[in-house]
């Protein structure tokens, strides 16, 4: 809904009658979920239920005094009947909310429950020509077929929801059911749960529903980003095979709130949102092609079928376990000690002295090249010539496209580099872990395997076109962005609409700089990567209004100039500057781009070549 209104840059309050019937959770939950639609901030007024949640959290009596008054005097307190006044309004009828998921690919792609089914089969046509395609592997000497649509990861992850009591409550007490029925997890399915808080394993052992979450294979993977970010780990082995050898369109199910392409696992295609209770179902049922309104989950041990209906906890159920296995005594113990750490952590040897003392033989923490050859003053901006197309890309591309955070290929340039580096495989780890490594890292820019590139024609992954090397063309993009630095080349991205949208990635942009790439032109922009990149030193520019790459007759091949850049060494900011494409046929493109520097604090960071260099020369 918000995302298909457009928030981007724009401040969104919740309001109205419905407020007070939203839990303080769920709305942590909305807040939290404001980037995936594309706003700059998300608020909930305070009333009666926060105060609630903070004395339930361990909160003193003092301090919620304080929360309280402060928010009346201030008229921040929910008061439906003074409605202010917003600029744009939209209304969302909270009767008319169903059972949903989102997917298979982006938060806003929004399923209804009983749709799901459908939808899948029709989302299929994306990434199968073979919808029939099955593979028959052997997992722990069980020997089964696996298709198309399986769910080979079922996830309760991230730090959106599993914090939230109701939907945790609700997944181990449908777990419950289910196990008291005799179902359990389709031996494909990699299970794992990363609660919020360890108060979600406290109540889920007073509870008593601990047990039943294991029997399902929902066993406590850690407290931290797991699966949600890419840090899944590898599928079961036979599974990873056998979608592999098939070309298959496995699934995952994860309670998180991004499931951009090729960020859960390299083995997975299509990722789908689901509330904790989902993913149990899912993990049970084991495929996305399924109906659960109208198809069994499995059978009991009486033959019967068991529907998800027969499992689903009542709210009055889910209720009734909150009520006796929460207290804020919990909360209190756990968060009194909360930045104490364990013995490992307090045995970490700590290095002492006035600036930092860098390992020269890590492979996680490199000095960057940020401030190398920095002056105490900021040379003038300059215009852009000779520029070549580094990637022409479509719309919604997102942060985990152009950064990725989850595995590194054994034959990736990123791979290459720590293999040359003496370390294991095994021990690659994660993109996301290494990212104190800009070496790792700017190989890893562009890497994602579901980049589309349509400068290339069936080719996914991290490739390009390198124009200084005819022999070899294509090849991967931070070897064609090294070799036009020895030549000197500055590089150029084209892009749709929603450059950059998803998290707030500071990779994104610090990858994208170290490449080489001066100038980002797109249709539109998410509003954080957009001031990232000027951050960074990156200019972004956008199309005129009703021009697209395509429209103009770009297709990559081009050398482009920017001209009107030096505008700001005058301390202006030019509304527009003038673009011009040659290709080597001789074909011109020419058009006036709006200059996506919107604040006055944005010029300044840019004119310093980014912010870093901003604040560093600001102290000297």
């Amino acid at each position: 809904m918000l995302r298909k209104h457009g928030v981007v840059g724009k401040f969104v309050e919740f309001y109205g009658d419905g407020v007070g019937a939203v839990p303080l959770a769920n709305r942590a939950t909305i807040g939290n979920m404001s980037p995936e639609y594309g706003s700059t901030v998300a608020m909930f007024p305070i009333d009666e239920s926060t105060v609630s949640y903070l004395r339930l959290t361990g909160r003193s009596d003092d301090q919620i005094a304080l929360v309280e008054a402060y928010a009346k005097e201030q008229g921040l307190w929910h008061d439906p009947a003074n409605e202010a006044v917003y600029s744009e309004y939209l209304e969302l009828d909270l009767s008319t909310v169903v059972p949903s998921l989102a997917g298979p690919k982006r938060p806003q792609d929004r399923v209804l429950l009983s749709e799901a089914k459908t939808s899948f089969r029709s989302a299929l046509e994306a990434y199968t020509n073979d919808a029939g395609a099955t593979a028959d592997i052997s997992i722990a000497g069980e020997a089964v077929a696996i298709g198309h649509g399986i769910v080979a990861i079922a996830s309760i992850t991230s730090c959106t929801n599993t914090s939230n009591p109701s939907v945790m409550i609700g997944a181990g007490l449908l777990a419950k059911k289910a196990v008291e029925r005799g179902l359990t997890r389709k031996p494909w399915v990699k299970t794992t749960l990363a609660p919020g808080s360890k108060v979600v394993t406290d109540y889920y052992d007073k509870s008593g529903l601990t047990p039943f979450l294991n029997a399902l294979g929902f066993d406590v993977v850690g407290y931290g980003c797991t699966t949600c970010i890419g840090n899944s780990g590898p599928l079961i082995p036979a599974v990873s095979a056998g979608v592999n050898d098939a070309n298959l369109a496995a699934v995952s199910v994860l309670s998180g709130n991004r499931n951009f392409e090729g960020r859960i696992n390299p083995d997975v295609k299509m990722n789908y949102l689901a509330s904790p209770p989902l993913v149990v179902a899912y993990a049970i049922a084991g495929t996305m092609d399924i109906d659960l309104d109208t198809d069994p989950l499995g059978t009991d041990a009486d033959g019967k079928p068991v529907f998800l209906a027969d499992i689903w906890p009542s709210a009055n159920e889910v209720q009734a376990v909150i009520d006796s296995s929460i207290d804020s005594d919990m909360y209190s113990s756990r968060y009194a000690d909360v930045f104490t750490g364990d013995d490992r952590w307090q045995s970490l040897q700590t290095p002492s002295g006035d600036v930092f003392d860098w390992d020269l033989d890590s492979t996680y923490v490199r000095k960057p090249p940020y401030f190398d050859g920095m002056s105490t003053t900021p040379s003038p901006v300059t215009d852009v010539s000779g520029a070549r197309v580094l990637l022409k890309l479509g719309d919604s591309v997102t942060t985990d496209h152009i950064s990725p955070a989850g595995s590194i290929k054994a034959d990736s340039p990123a791979g290459a580099y720590l293999t040359e580096h003496g370390v294991a495989r095994a021990d690659f780890n994660s993109y996301g872990s290494r990212r104190g490594n800009h070496e790792v890292m700017i190989r890893g820019t562009f890497a994602n395997i579901r980049l589309r590139n349509q400068m290339l024609a069936d080719v996914e992954g991290g490739f390009t076109i390198d124009f200084t090397n005819a022999d070899e063309p294509i090849v991967p993009v931070y070897d064609a962005a090294m070799a036009y630095a020895e030549h000197g080349t500055s590089l150029v991205i084209l892009a749709g609409k929603e450059y950059g949208s998803g998290s707030s990635r500071d990779w994104a942009a610090k990858g994208t700089a170290l490449l080489g790439v001066r100038v980002v032109i797109a249709e539109s922009y998410e509003r954080i990567h957009r001031s990232n990149l000027i951050g960074m030193g990156v200019l972004p520019l956008q199309f005129p209004a009703g021009s697209t790459a395509n429209s103009l007759g770009l297709e990559g091949d081009e050398v482009f100039t920017v001209r009107g850049v030096t505008a700001l060494n005058d301390g202006v900011t030019p509304a527009t500057v003038e673009v011009e494409a040659v290709s080597a046929d001789g074909r011109t493109v020419a058009f006036n781009a709006p200059v996506r520097i919107d604040t006055p604090g944005e010029a300044d960071y840019y004119r310093h070549g980014g912010i870093l260099q901003y604040v560093l020369r600001s102290l000297l």
